[in-house]
């Protein structure tokens, strides 16, 4: 292979989708072991690949820059000269992007939007596959011999990252306790959150049978949810059993944070796939969401508990602000014990 053949991969957004590309990018890497592997997304995601060992350059795009922004990275970009463009997004920032000429090759994910829509709107399911996002970021590369190496997700944390969690950590004393559960409550859209209540409900139970400690996850925006989780657990179980970290840690400090839980309950959100990549054992509670859109937690052992052959459901392929049917039945139907169950059923799984 010509050392000198350059890949541009183009994914503006989110933080599962980006955690979720790790696999192309390490297969592009084998492929072209001596070539130029660079990377375009947004400004807040990029260090979810910029410590990434299989990426030359990452390209950190400002969105508030607007088109004048996309515009300037697209003639940095055409400077380039790639051979290969690989677009994940397929979105019309990055269509614009890829549309640069004299590109040899241009791979574009199969998004399969008719067969998405039909599920959402018409409830018929006419998918041929359940076919995981990781794949179908490999699947238009087949034709030019790549292959998915079956190694799952990866995300390498940088030492110094790791030092300042570990410190951080080892504030909580940790070994006084006998396990130590994480939990992500929060999700951007109201149909992907199980009850905040709930995971309150279901953390003092696992504390007072596991003798555990309790770490609370979550961005800025979800501060409340969180606040209101550890606060219930603390009130129930006493001191010291919860600490929240919502808005307090960044993306790379959250999954160095979440190596240090034995098992992680989590909703359809981007820490999922952040857990997944570190290995953790999860939980995952799916609301408006199925499996057909790709997203469950990219590990074998992992535990999804939903609420199957609901009518109304998946309303959405990425979820609402609130229930469009007014009863929330596919979360309200996952019940505490549901999801302890699964829990436990992750507790004494043998990896």
């Amino acid at each position: 292979m010509n050392p000198s053949f350059k890949t541009l991969v183009i994914r503006f957004s989110s933080i599962g989708d980006i955690v979720l590309s790790s696999p192309l990018l390490r297969v592009l890497r084998a492929k072209f072991s001596e070539g130029q592997i660079d990377f375009v997304t947004r400004k807040e995601y990029a260090e979810l690949v910029r410590n990434n060992h299989n990426i030359n350059l990452t390209y950190e795009f400002d969105a508030s820059t607007g088109f004048d922004g996309l515009r300037a990275l697209k003639k940095r970009i055409k400077g380039e000269r790639y051979d290969l463009v690989v677009d994940i997004h397929d979105s019309l920032r990055s269509k614009y992007l890829r549309s640069i000429l004299g590109v040899k090759e241009i791979a574009v994910i199969k998004k399969r939007v008719v067969e998405r829509s039909m599920l959402v709107k018409f409830k018929k399911n006419i998918y041929k596959d359940h076919l995981p996002v990781p794949d179908r970021y490999i699947e238009p590369l087949k034709k030019i011999g790549i292959e998915n190496d079956g190694k799952g997700l990866e995300l390498p944390i940088p030492d110094e990252v790791l030092f300042r969690v570990s410190g951080k950590i080892a504030a909580l004393r940790l070994n006084r306790f006998e396990r130590t559960i994480g939990l992500c409550p929060g999700a951007r859209h109201g149909t992907k959150r199980w009850p905040r209540e709930r995971f309150a409900e279901l953390a003092i139970r696992y504390v007072r049978e596991f003798d555990a400690k309790v770490l609370v996850f979550g961005g800025e925006e979800e501060k409340e949810i969180c606040s209101f989780v550890a606060g219930s657990v603390l009130k129930e179980t006493g001191k010291e059993r919860a600490t929240d970290f919502s808005g307090e840690l960044s993306l790379l400090e959250t999954a160095a944070a979440l190596e240090f839980c034995d098992i992680v309950v989590t909703n359809d959100t981007g820490l999922m796939h952040i857990a997944t990549a570190m290995r953790r054992k999860v939980v995952a509670v799916f609301g408006s969401t199925v499996r057909e859109f790709g997203f469950f937690p990219y590990a074998p052992g992992a535990m999804v508990i939903e609420q199957e052959g609901l009518a109304c459901r998946p309303c959405s392929h990425i979820g609402l602000p609130s229930c469009p049917e007014g009863h929330f039945r596919c979360m309200n139907e996952s019940t505490v014990e549901k999801v302890y169950q699964g829990v436990l059923n992750q507790v004494h799984r043998s990896d």
